[in-house]
């Protein structure tokens, strides 16, 4: 049940906008607050929302997958939530992503930017593209992802200097709600919201 609990759910605001994220125990307090509604997520209904009552009904109907994803209470039985809608915020906060190691990992997609290839985390390191000893700043323009032969090899040089390029220019990354949410815990029903698809999505006239 505690992890059920925790297992994050993507909040929408009242334009169906992301905006963060919570965990299921918090997304189920808004519910009954009537402060949110669940969004449905499957099944020929999809995308309706849901109230408290009308949660606790679609709950009820008995599906191959439920027992999985239930909450029990004395009383009742919920279905775990994947996406609220919140019932009167609109507005989409605006930050900074924190400047952080795993941050420039997740920036730069866990990609040496020198030798172009994907490492786990425990084999990569942080690059000054421009070192320190020549003024280069702990900065987003000059912090890159290296694998650490890369980064030995490279030393306290210029790219140039041991004929080395970068795959792309270090750039501040743009924020967005789920920036810095491990891959897996992301909702593959998410997507939707977070990264739509352009050529689905038509302007209302």
């Amino acid at each position: 049940m505690e992890v059920l609990l925790e297992r994050p759910v993507l909040v929408l605001n009242r334009l169906w906008q992301p905006v963060h994220t919570c965990s299921v125990k918090r997304a189920l307090k808004l519910l009954c607050l009537g402060h949110a509604q669940v969004v449905q997520t499957e099944g020929e209904a999809r995308y309706q929302t849901h109230d408290i009552c009308s949660w606790v009904e679609y709950s009820g109907e008995e599906r191959p997958t439920a027992a999985a994803d239930l909450i029990h209470s004395v009383k009742v039985a919920l279905r775990v939530p994947k996406i609220i809608v919140l019932a009167i915020y609109d507005r989409i906060p605006r930050k900074e992503v924190k400047f952080s190691r795993q941050n420039v990992f997740l920036r730069d997609k866990h990609t040496c930017q020198y030798c172009t290839e994907i490492f786990p985390e425990h084999k990569l390191n942080l690059d000054h593209v421009l070192p320190r000893d020549k003024g280069g700043k702990t900065t987003w323009k000059n912090i890159v992802t290296s694998c650490i032969p890369c980064n030995t090899r490279k030393a306290n040089r210029l790219p140039r200097e041991v004929g080395m390029r970068l795959l792309a220019e270090p750039r501040v990354p743009k924020w967005r709600p789920l920036f810095g949410l491990q891959k897996q815990a992301s909702e593959h029903v998410w997507q939707e919201f977070i990264s739509p698809d352009r050529k689905k999505v038509s302007m209302a006239t």
